[in-house]
């Protein structure tokens, strides 16, 4: 067992016991109390997550940090962790973003203070355990118990239509995942075990594969969101507070992108490859359809959630040309995505706190009085264009290459949608930000505050420093992308009868 053994269990249970104690501090003491004591457990969490760079061994595709706890012994499911380099950028990227949560919603959540906090903290811990799981069960525990602290998010503290988002949000991944269950049971009576392992090796003829690999998809392309699965999304994005998009944007929907590389990929590698024409397919629909649907919007935080979906569109499209360079990729643009959404909803959800309409009709010449954040907007609408030098260009140039190579015009058309995603996004800023003044609302708002400059820093050095210097976050993955491929080179159909 690891040097570290404790990390992963630490990285899971500490933000939930902080959610826990925040919830208990909250009901007796002022919401200033609450704030801290959750500040307190966020950056807490997130040091705790710090060994697992630190001390993780790019040499190898093995998991690390395991920790293997029996669980429910009558059915061999265990409590078993580990991660290795699909999967370690994502745990510490969650408990980093769940700091940032908790410092933008300092002064903006006045009502349910501690609740708001603790479900964030709570929500912390339960992705980590996704991204950490080895055991099909423990998985599958932990994905569905995410769906209630963000139902939770969305239907107290969100919007006008919150309880319509909330309900949709959860009967669609509800529905996803119960066909993913469906699979995961058959996995278990197959090989006896809940272990992924297991699975991965597990001879499967093809018919089986098949119908294995549409209830995975199912399952986790609700998550991602894939066209046509995505209609939830930006009902719930528009609806959920400025600290539940970030959230959802950034973390959530890669759990479902994880859910492929961990799941569908290794454990149907021939049912993968006759399907890919599909995947692809709905790829670049979701790329330029979903773009032309972003160019239409009227509300920024509409937009965005759009955008977001056409973003991850890349993602699956670069898992499923099975290439080293596309699925490492596919995942940077998942860490870049996770960043510079972040950073488009927290600057939506600053212009909110101060005008309370997110209509770009409302809006004008802002950088007039808001100078500072004016610029910081621009340079992650920059990022969202994939501007050369920001993380948005990295992992959508990677992509695109590689889909260059397998085929022109798939490449082809994975590429003219950087013009639509530079004429909704580049629409969007000059409409809101440049020209003259538009109402007296604009000529009366007030620049960044400390706090807001604080996170805005924080994610503007991310978004540049990938942009520059990507390799840092490439070197972790490369050993366990190379492994991922010898399991799809690899075919599961039995060799006798």
């Amino acid at each position: 067992m690891h040097a570290h053994f404790l990390v992963l269990t630490l990285s899971i249970w500490m933000p939930i016991l902080f959610g826990i104690i925040v919830l208990i501090v909250g009901a007796c003491k002022t919401p200033d109390i609450a704030r801290w004591t959750a500040l307190s457990g966020a950056v807490l969490s997130f040091i705790v997550t710090l060994p697992l760079i630190s001390g993780f061994d790019a040499n190898t595709s093995a998991l690390q940090f395991v920790e293997v706890v029996p669980w429910i012994a009558r059915f061999k499911i265990t409590y078993h962790l580990g991660v290795d380099g699909l999967s370690v950028w994502f745990v510490v990227l969650t408990a980093f973003i769940t700091v940032l949560v908790v410092i933008s919603g300092w002064e903006v959540i006045t009502d349910h203070v501690a609740q708001y906090m603790a479900a964030f903290l709570i929500l912390s811990g339960l992705m980590v355990g996704v991204f950490s799981a080895a055991d099909g069960m423990l998985f599958y525990s932990f994905f569905e118990a995410t769906l209630i602290p963000m139902y939770l998010i969305i239907g107290i503290w969100g919007g006008t239509n919150r309880i319509y988002a909330a309900f949709k949000f959860f009967l669609y991944t509800l529905a996803g995942s119960l066909l993913m269950l469906i699979a995961l049971i058959y996995l278990y009576i197959q090989s006896q075990s809940f272990e992924l392992s297991a699975w991965h090796v597990l001879p499967i003829r093809m018919m089986p594969q098949v119908l294995l690999f549409v209830a995975l998809f199912f399952g986790f392309a609700v998550k991602v969101p894939m066209w046509p699965l995505h209609t939830w999304l930006p009902d719930a994005h528009v609806e959920a507070p400025t600290g539940g998009s970030i959230v959802l944007a950034a973390i959530m929907l890669k759990l479902g992108a994880y859910g492929f590389l961990r799941f569908l990929l290794p454990i149907t590698p021939d049912s993968s490859h006759l399907m890919a024409p599909v995947v692809i397919t709905l790829s670049l629909f979701a790329l330029i359809y979903i773009g032309f649907v972003a160019l239409a919007q009227t509300d920024m935080k509409k937009l965005v959630a759009y955008s977001s979906i056409a973003h991850m569109g890349f993602v699956t499209l670069g898992f499923f040309l099975f290439t080293q360079l596309s699925i490492e990729g596919a995942i940077v643009q998942m860490i870049s995505h996770s960043f510079v959404s972040s950073a488009m909803f927290l600057c939506i959800g600053i212009l909110y706190e101060r005008m309370h309409s997110r209509q770009i009709v409302d809006y004008g010449g802002v950088a007039n009085t808001m100078p500072k954040f004016a610029a910081f907007a621009v340079l992650f609408s920059m990022a969202n264009c994939a501007l050369p030098g920001t993380s948005g260009f990295v992992g959508e140039f990677m992509v695109i290459l590689s889909a260059i190579k397998f085929n022109f015009w798939i490449g082809f058309l994975a590429a003219i949608t950087l013009i639509l995603g530079a004429a909704y996004t580049l629409g969007m800023v000059k409409r809101v930000y440049f020209g003259v003044v538009k109402n007296d609302y604009v000529a009366k708002l007030v620049d960044l505050n400390c706090r807001e400059f604080l996170v805005l820093t924080t994610l503007a050095f991310l978004v540049l420093y990938i942009g520059i210097f990507p390799k840092p976050f490439m070197n972790l993955m490369h050993e366990s992308v190379i492994n991922l491929l010898f399991h799809l080179a690899q075919s599961k159909l039995p060799t006798t009868l």
